[in-house]
């Protein structure tokens, strides 16, 4: 059985006095953090081992509650203490992986040092603790009290955690992790799809569907610049430069969730109505250093092919994505021949073979003949285009050889 971990984020509202007691339990994990980085970086620094996570818990936990200048401690429940020394070895783990060279991908910092002013607060709590959702709806954690939660939809199990969030716009919100098996898986259906992302179109199918970019931020922007403004007016440490700071938060906050809404919705949708998704692996971390970073932000692929890739594992469908250097853009769809470089303007081309293509689709059915044909097509048919002789300057190993632009095109963003 295939067993799928999941995030259910939830409203809540606590009370002035709730507040004060989250408050507090944030700041208590905050000093357990900063305590347990502090006496690691101190042993490093004298020569000695590595302290372990049971010896530090002791050392920063234990031991500190029974000193005065760490007697508040035990104010909080000590399962948020754990999670906070948690939170710690992981990102010591995480760091050492890479270091090593068994986790690949991005360099991983070492940890940091934690704020008070930092725009996110959390806490955790675990079955340890005993948190509870009681029958009238509300989440009952120790030493807080019982918190209203806007309950959006039903928990699909029993929660496994739970995470108190407190963003920079002021709202708190619950995070509960689940685990959801077989019984959401979706019944098989016939289509796959390839999907070519863009800036233009911000999805286009290899069915033909085009969908067109949203631009929250863009849209946005005009009241983003008003508020932003008003905020440089502020003396810097008044009342008022705090409210202005909470106004431009909630602005940026209600552009990210419509964002996020609009995605959610868009990935159900392709995930219910097609078997297998097939999507290109962008750098969307060296696409957002260009001239157009502002627009690929905005249009949030990285966040979206994320949602395709866990709904497709959580409803039993097949997920690929396609190499970035491969020449989606560029190769015929009908004979697979790979034609020279063409500028962001050009929107459709014509192929010696006689066939015509608009861009954005032709780069996406090549996706999905690329995508079948890594997946080990079953019936053992030809998913791909054939072999074709590349012209002599391609016929090279030089990654701009097969770069495509395709993800970078589209409407002038200035």
């Amino acid at each position: 059985m295939l067993f799928v971990q999941l995030r259910y984020r939830y409203r809540v509202y606590p009370t002035p006095g709730q507040q004060i007691a989250l408050a507090r339990a944030f700041g208590c994990a905050r000093v357990v953090f900063n305590d347990g980085l502090r006496a690691r970086q101190q042993a490093h620094e004298a020569g000695l081992p590595y302290i372990s996570d049971g010896d530090l818990s002791k050392q920063v936990i234990t031991r500190a509650k029974l000193t005065p200048q760490r007697a508040w401690l035990g104010e909080v429940s000590a399962v948020v203490l754990q999670q906070a020394l948690a939170d710690l070895n992981t990102a010591y783990r995480n760091f050492f992986a890479w270091v090593t060279g068994r986790r690949k991908g991005r360099r991983v910092a070492p940890p940091r040092f934690r704020s008070r002013k930092d725009n996110r607060q959390a806490i955790r709590f675990t079955r340890n603790s005993r948190f509870k959702v009681l029958d009238n709806g509300r989440l009952r954690l120790p030493k807080i009290g019982d918190l209203e939660v806007r309950w959006s939809r039903a928990l699909p199990s029993d929660p496994s955690s739970v995470a108190i969030i407190r963003d920079v716009a002021g709202r708190y919100f619950a995070s509960f992790v689940v685990t959801t098996g077989e019984e959401e898986t979706l019944p098989p259906v016939e289509s796959e799809v390839g999907i070519d992302l863009g800036l233009m179109h911000f999805a286009v199918l290899s069915d033909g569907t085009k969908v067109t970019a949203p631009r929250f931020l863009r849209r946005a922007a005009r009241k983003l610049k008003r508020l932003q403004q008003a905020l440089s007016r502020k003396q810097k440490g008044s009342n008022n430069r705090k409210k202005a700071v909470i106004k431009v938060a909630r602005a940026h906050a209600r552009v990210a969730d419509t964002r996020r809404d609009w995605q959610h919705k868009l990935s159900t949708a392709i995930i219910r109505d097609n078997q297998a998704v097939y999507v290109e692996d962008l750098c969307v971390a060296g696409l957002g250093r260009t001239r157009l970073a502002k627009s690929v932000h905005d249009a949030g692929w990285a966040a979206f092919t994320g949602m395709l890739e866990y709904k497709a594992a959580r409803y039993g469908r097949t997920f690929g994505g396609v190499n970035r250097w491969f020449p989606s853009t560029r190769m015929c769809s009908a004979c697979g021949r790979v034609n020279e470089k063409m500028g962001l303007n050009v929107r459709s081309w014509d192929c010696p073979c006689g066939s015509r293509h608009d861009r954005d689709h032709n780069a996406a059915k090549n996706v999905l003949a690329a995508g079948q044909a890594d997946n080990s097509n079953d019936r053992g048919a030809q998913v791909r285009p054939g072999p074709v002789p590349a012209p002599r300057r391609e016929a090279v190993t030089h990654p701009d050889a097969a770069r495509s632009t395709r993800s970078v095109e589209g409407t002038s963003v200035l």
